[in-house]
């Protein structure tokens, strides 16, 4: 429960008239302020499809107590810090999040498929001007919280809550003149007795991908955990734990790609039972209904659905999750592998939080 002033009144946030509170003192364009910590942080409050919501103001997670929901490291410990102000930008009168895609949500005919996302360069040069879209999946994760962990979560996140936070986060979010949550495909959790129900939202989106304004069609953003990358007829299909009946295609090509691009992730996946798979991707779906990759990175978490990137990552998460700590994980959004990175943010350290950095063995002082 968090508490908050509005005009120096304390107010919890699980009263039972908390959406009529928030709606008075939107009207009445009152900032509310986090009481969290003396002597207080500012918020807003925005209005997304018709709910209102307290929200922090921008760059200012760090500001908040470390036990309060709307605390988040220091931007500059991650990838974020480089993206936030200029792919991401939030408007605190209108609530709405701007976010710049270097990739496409639309495509003309005839087109070629581009490369898997994100490879690495010789260069630490990175454009901090737009997200690429592995950024994108970790803004989804970061929005979501998914990168928090204490111990009172083992063993309770699901597919469920990951479907769950990610399509909420999706919400206040636009790109190019598109809402996110309307461009997200995050498949449902499967129960039997909405088999029917759930396969009939599914079509409902994917038919809103097959519109087109006669020179370009629609491309969806799925986020789904991989199950398995098979041969098909032609190609190669991408096949998600969620939806099995409904597979995604592959061209030949971009499976090469993606097995030279991902290798790293693919093979700790292979070898590391529990961690999940996770692929966000850019598709089209044709007039078959049926739908092709057009552009897709690759994310390893945990079993606890934390992102890692190599094994010495894997075990310092381990290591903290079985020694019931609290911490957040950093990711890297834009930013190369060249430069250096806070892993993980421990949370409960006193007087205050404490970043963990892992050095690659083959590193220069340059990094360091």
């Amino acid at each position: 429960m968090t508490t908050y002033l509005f005009n120096h009144r304390s107010v919890d946030s699980e009263v039972e008239n908390w959406q009529e509170i928030l709606e008075n003192a939107y009207a009445a364009k009152v900032r509310p302020v986090c009481g969290c910590r003396a002597p207080g942080v500012p918020m807003y409050i925005s209005k997304i499809a018709g709910i209102f919501h307290i929200k922090r103001m921008p760059e200012t997670g760090s500001d908040h107590h470390v036990a309060c929901i709307s605390y988040d490291p220091p931007p500059e410990l991650s990838g974020l810090g480089e993206v936030m102000g200029s792919a991401i930008k939030e408007d605190v009168d209108s609530g709405m999040t701007s976010l710049r895609f270097d990739f496409a949500l639309t495509k003309t005919s005839g087109r070629t498929a581009p490369t898997p996302s994100d490879t690495e360069h010789d260069s630490v040069k990175t454009d901090s001007t737009k997200l690429t879209i592995r950024a994108l999946l970790h803004y989804l994760w970061d929005r979501s919280k998914l990168t928090h962990w204490q111990p009172a979560w083992q063993g309770k996140r699901s597919w469920g809550t990951i479907y769950k936070q990610l399509s909420h986060a999706a919400h206040g979010n636009q790109a190019k003149g598109l809402s996110l949550a309307d461009s997200l495909y995050v498949p449902q959790p499967f129960f039997l007795d909405r088999k029917d129900e759930i396969a009939g939202q599914r079509a409902a989106f994917l038919h809103s991908l097959t519109q087109t304004d006669g020179k370009a069609r629609r491309l969806g953003i799925v986020v789904a955990e991989v199950k398995a990358i098979e041969n098909a007829r032609y190609g190669f299909n991408i096949v998600f734990k969620q939806v099995p009946d409904f597979h995604f295609m592959l061209s030949e090509d971009a499976h090469k790609r993606i097995h030279k691009r991902f290798e790293n992730e693919l093979a700790l996946w292979s070898a590391l039972d529990g961690s999940h798979l996770l692929a966000i991707a850019t598709f089209g779906v044709g007039p078959t209904g049926l739908a092709s990759i057009e552009e897709i990175a690759l994310m390893l978490t945990s079993e606890n659905w934390i992102p890692f990137t190599d094994l010495n990552e894997k075990n310092l998460i381990d290591r903290l999750t079985e020694s019931s700590r609290r911490f957040i994980k950093g990711l890297r959004y834009n930013m190369s592998t060249k430069r250096p990175l806070a892993s993980v943010e421990l949370v409960d350290t006193f007087p205050a939080p404490t970043a963990k950095f892992i050095t690659p063995a083959d590193t220069d002082d340059a990094y360091k």
